[in-house]
């Protein structure tokens, strides 16, 4: 499987010939994807999930493409032919077998509802959380790690690291950071990430990790 990281929290995985698209949202630049089996998204909120991106990755695919999210998303975006999914659901989607987790979003203020959230594992490899710190059930090799949020501060990241303890990690939702936050985000995901024994890849945008 080949991983490639678009911009913030878009992930797009390559595997025997086909595609899968996590969270094509508003920070993303416009792309297309080979093959497209399935998009997963996480929540609603528009940095995850923008109709621009479904409508584009929709035309271009080959065959019939399935689309899994949690309600709140089907609610917002009622125009799609969703797949509802929930913790604990697992579903396949061509080579992609998927398993999700956890449920809710991160807190951002008492005052800002808390939207459904869920987290994905992809071919029992990677895991990725959406906004939220859901520990998976499962050994992780490969974390996809929020960097940059309303929700987060770092050292909840590091936490967070310190408990799944992933072979390999990357950074992901970085698009809230400046520059030189995003070099601080990755300096500390990479100590927690070593000091387990696993390897820390800064992924920036158009780059890609074989995840075998």
């Amino acid at each position: 499987m080949i991983l490639t990281k678009r911009e913030h929290a878009c992930l797009v995985i390559e595997h025997e010939g086909a595609s899968l698209v996590i969270d094509p949202g508003s920070f993303t630049a416009p792309f297309t994807a080979e093959n497209l089996a399935a998009i997963v998204v996480t929540h609603e909120h528009a940095d995850h999930v923008a109709t621009e991106h479904l409508d584009r990755l929709l035309a271009a695919a080959p065959g019939a493409v399935e689309l899994f999210a949690p309600a709140g998303v089907a609610a917002e975006h009622p125009g799609y032919d969703w797949t509802i999914v929930v913790a604990g659901d697992v579903r396949a989607a061509g080579p992609f077998a998927l398993a999700f987790s956890g449920g809710r979003h991160a807190t951002i203020h008492r005052s800002i509802p808390i939207v459904d959230n869920l987290g994905v594992f992809v071919n029992e490899t990677l895991y990725y959380p959406g906004d939220s710190y859901t520990v998976p059930e499962r050994p992780v090799d490969v974390l996809a790690v929020p960097s940059s949020a309303p929700w987060l501060k770092i050292g909840e990241v590091m936490d967070y690291l310190d408990v799944v303890r992933p072979r390999r990690s990357f950074p992901t939702h970085e698009r809230v950071n400046s520059e030189i936050g995003q070099r601080m985000a990755n300096a500390r995901i990479q100590h927690v990430t070593e000091l387990h024994g696993g390897t820390f890849v800064a992924l920036e945008a158009g780059d890609s990790l074989d995840l075998d």
